[in-house]
C-alpha cells in the first residue's frame, strides 16, 4: 500500500498570495501532478492539516477545487489554519468525519488510519485532553492487529526550533503513553513544523511532513527570528510492503534532471 502525506499549503483564495508572497495555490497544483503522476499511483492520499490559511469559506471553495485534482482517495484533518466548522462544512460530503466536536476519526483498510484533532480553536498550539486521550485510546483497542498510521497536526515534539517549539502538542505524555500501548501504530504522522523531521515516540517513529508552500527556516538559537525560506516543497510516501515493513520517503516536487541511465 502507497500513502502520499501531504501537508501545509495554506491555500488562499484564487489569485491571492500567501503572505503576500509566495502563489500557495500553484505550488499545489504541482503538488497534485506530482503525486498524480507516480507510479504505481497511491492507493491514499491524507492531508494532515493547514489545508487554507485563514479558514475562510472562499479559502476552503478553492481548495476543494485542487484536491478534487487528485486521482487517488483523499483522508483530510484541520490545522491551526484551518477553522473547524468551516472545515467541517467544506467537506461535509466525507463521511468519515465526524457531525460535531473535534474532527477524530478512523478508516480501515489494509493500513487503518486514524486521525486525532489536536487543534484548539483560536490558538495555535496543539492538546492532546483526557477526552482525546479516551478516544484515540478505544479508538485502537478495537483493532489490535491492524497495522495503523496516526494522523495528527501538531507534532508532540520540541524540536529545538524557538519559534516552533511553543506551537507544538502538548499533552506529550499522555499520548506517548497511549501509543506505546498498542504496538500496531506503525507512524505518527504530523505536519505544522513546514519541515521533515523524523523521532522515535512511544516507541514507533514519528515523521513531520514538509510544507507543499515554504520551509521555515531550521535556526536553533535560542534569540533566533522566526523565517521561512522557499526550498524546493516536497511530501512524503509511505509504502506498507507485503513483508509488514514501511518505508517513509521524502519526495520532492518539481521536474528534475533525470531518470539518468545508472542507479
Amino acid at each position: 500500500m502507497l500513502i502520499a502525506h501531504l501537508s501545509d499549503s495554506h491555500l488562499r483564495p484564487r489569485g491571492v498570495l500567501y503572505a503576500g508572497l509566495i502563489n500557495s495555490n500553484t505550488m499545489f497544483e504541482a503538488a497534485v501532478a506530482v503525486v498524480n503522476a507516480l507510479e504505481p499511483q497511491p492507493d491514499l492520499v491524507v492531508f494532515t492539516g493547514d489545508l487554507v490559511d485563514e479558514g475562510t469559506a472562499e479559502e476552503y471553495a478553492d481548495a476543494r477545487r485542487l484536491l478534487d485534482g487528485l486521482d487517488a482517495p483523499v483522508l483530510v484533518m484541520p490545522g491551526n489554519h484551518d477553522e473547524r466548522e468551516a472545515f467541517r462544512h467544506a467537506f461535509r460530503d466525507h463521511a468519515y468525519l465526524p457531525a460535531e466536536g473535534p474532527l477524530h476519526f478512523a478508516v480501515d483498510g489494509a493500513v487503518r488510519i486514524v486521525g486525532l484533532d489536536v487543534t484548539v480553536p483560536g490558538d495555535h498550539h496543539g492538546l492532546v485532553d483526557e477526552a482525546a486521550a479516551d478516544w484515540l485510546d478505544r479508538t485502537l483497542e478495537q483493532a489490535p492487529e491492524r497495522p495503523t498510521v496516526l494522523l495528527m497536526h501538531q507534532p508532540p515534539i520540541e524540536c529545538g526550533v524557538p519559534y516552533l517549539d511553543p506551537y507544538r502538542c502538548f499533552g506529550a505524555e499522555r499520548l506517548a503513553e497511549i501509543v506505546s500501548r498498542h504496538a500496531q501504530v506503525e507512524r505518527v504522522l504530523c505536519g505544522h513544523v513546514h519541515r521533515f523531521m523524523a523521532v522515535r515516540f512511544g516507541g514507533t517513529l514519528l515523521c513531520t511532513a514538509p510544507s507543499t508552500t515554504t520551509a521555515i527556516a531550521l535556526r536553533f538559537e535560542p534569540e533566533a527570528e522566526p523565517a521561512s525560506h522557499v526550498e524546493p516543497p516536497a511530501f512524503l510516501l509511505h509504502h506498507w510492503s507485503r513483508a509488514g515493513v514501511m518505508t517513509t520517503h521524502h519526495m520532492p516536487i518539481g521536474i528534475f534532471r533525470g531518470p539518468l541511465p545508472f542507479a
